[in-house]
């Protein structure tokens, strides 16, 4: 997926534990596990907002955009 997940730079840039922000803003340790290791398709923008808050920074900073190499770089209707 062209979206890379950046969360664990940002929790060690705040030296911060996942527990602690997984506390802080209602999810369980097991979740943001998950959406650190790239294995969610999606996240709640409720979510997005709370980590951003606590974390003190924008959705730029968790989410990255990478196109695969494979796909062509034309936009595709949908």
């Amino acid at each position: 997926m062209p979206i890379i997940v950046r969360l664990d730079v940002m929790l060690a840039k705040r030296k911060m534990r996942s527990n602690e922000l997984a506390r802080a803003i209602g999810i369980t340790q097991a979740n943001l596990s998950l959406l650190k290791s790239d294995k969610v398709k999606g996240i709640r923008f409720s979510t997005l907002e709370a980590i951003c808050r606590y974390l003190d920074c924008q959705p730029g900073d968790i989410l990255e955009y990478q196109p695969d190499e494979e796909q062509p770089a034309e936009r595709q209707a949908g």
